[in-house]
């Protein structure tokens, strides 16, 4: 595979992305940006889930004038992640008529097929650019397959494109377009993030691919709409996962529609788990446990794994805080003898259970060696393997506070 030149960096209000950074988790809010109450609840959620940058659409006087109020209260509140303006259709009246708001977003999201008609085009196109330089804001050419520039697809008509390719080749002509009007105005390389984002996996790769080619900005990634549940799970990282393997993208947003009841934080769950089984980020403590067959005692492994996984849980923001590298850990709860001793081997701490029958013992292991046989029932397991975890983690992993060679006692 041919080796990709490293793209610019963009600083977005201390969050770098691009150059040699790692990819950045970016999320959206769904709540009326003029409800100050609703959207600051959501913004710190998304946050306190792992979203590095967060975006809120800006799409009227009243979410204009809010915005400098909303930002005030979550940065009193320790959120400190960027937030972004998505702008359609008014994006230039509404950043010229309240400066204020322009000069406390920390970045603008434009989409050049809905800034204008016609000759108003590049010109609303440019007042943004004016606002974007006078407060060195950095900004996001956002292309959707949804709202391409009809004049561009014209263009590619007039010159035989056929007519299934029409849609992605006039996105990645519209944006390249918009690239090179906004250098040509003196917008700088380090201050422009590009998308391309369509609805359909195999669009998106070949779009993404060719648009890697082309320049050297950094790329955020994902589908306009993906849909809800496993589907939309599924078709968000599907495409994601290719390019990413093929070190395409800078920053991602994960985009699944919420069902009644749904958790908006569940695009932002996606994307941690979806970079960290590239090897490419590491947020938590991992569980590694088998689905299940004939051979294992379903009702006993699978409560063994969820009450590990709910320890870990409870304790890795303190691990993470006090323990270089924990983030790593992989433990393995295995229901049975078949790949149990394997998997529990190469993770970090891993037990395998017994199945059915075949052998009655359970046994640990740590960093690929056993180191006991447990019998037991379903609490004496557990209360064994925590207390294993806790120590494992306490003895494997550099405490970041120890100063010569001594661990200060942590109080209960």
């Amino acid at each position: 595979m041919e080796t990709l030149k490293e793209t610019y960096t963009v600083d977005v209000s201390g969050v770098k992305i691009g150059g040699s950074n790692p990819v950045r988790i970016q999320s959206m809010t769904d709540t009326d940006s003029s409800n100050i109450k609703e959207t600051v609840k959501q913004i710190l959620l998304l946050y306190k889930a792992g979203s590095e940058l967060i975006r809120l659409t800006i799409d009227n006087e009243d979410s204009a004038k809010n915005f400098s109020e909303i930002k005030k209260i979550v940065r009193d509140k320790g959120c400190d992640a960027p937030l972004i303006g998505d702008f359609h259709y008014n994006g230039h009246i509404l950043l010229k008529k309240f400066p204020d708001c322009a000069k406390k977003l920390d970045k603008y999201r434009i989409n050049p097929g809905n800034v204008g008609k016609k000759g108003a085009k590049t010109k609303n196109f440019y007042q943004i650019l004016d606002i974007a330089k006078e407060f060195e804001k950095p900004i996001r050419i956002g292309v959707n397959s949804g709202s391409v520039d009809g004049d561009v697809i014209e263009r590619l008509k007039e010159n035989g494109i056929k007519d299934e390719m029409i849609i992605q080749e006039a996105m990645i002509l519209s944006c390249l377009d918009s690239l090179n009007l906004a250098l040509d105005y003196g917008i700088k390389k380090e201050k422009i993030i590009l998308s391309c984002k369509t609805q359909s996996p195999k669009e998106l790769i070949y779009i993404y691919r060719k648009l890697r080619q082309q320049c050297l900005q950094p790329l955020h990634l994902g589908l306009t709409e993906a849909g809800g549940g496993i589907k939309g799970s599924v078709w968000s990282v599907v495409p994601l996962a290719i390019l990413l393997n093929e070190g395409i993208g800078e920053t991602i947003r994960i985009s699944i529609t919420p069902f009644p009841g749904g958790d908006r934080r569940d695009e932002v769950y996606i994307a941690k788990e979806l970079l960290e089984s590239l090897n490419l980020r590491y947020f938590s403590p991992k569980i590694i446990s088998c689905p299940g067959c004939g051979r294992t005692s379903s009702d006993l492994y699978r409560k063994l794994a969820k009450e590990i996984d709910d320890f870990i849980k409870e304790n890795e923001h303190i691990w993470i805080k006090d323990y270089v590298g924990v983030e790593k850990m992989r433990v393995a709860v295995m229901g049975c003898i078949v790949n149990g001793p394997g998997e529990s081997k190469n993770a970090d701490i891993g037990i395998s259970l017994p199945g059915k029958g075949e052998n009655p013992q359970s046994l640990i292991f740590e960093k690929g060696k056993q180191v006991a046989v447990l019998k037991g029932s379903l609490k004496e397991l557990a209360i064994e393997m925590k207390k294993r975890i806790k120590s494992f983690v306490e003895r494997e992993y550099p405490f970041k506070g120890e100063k010569d060679g001594k661990r200060p006692k942590r109080k209960n």
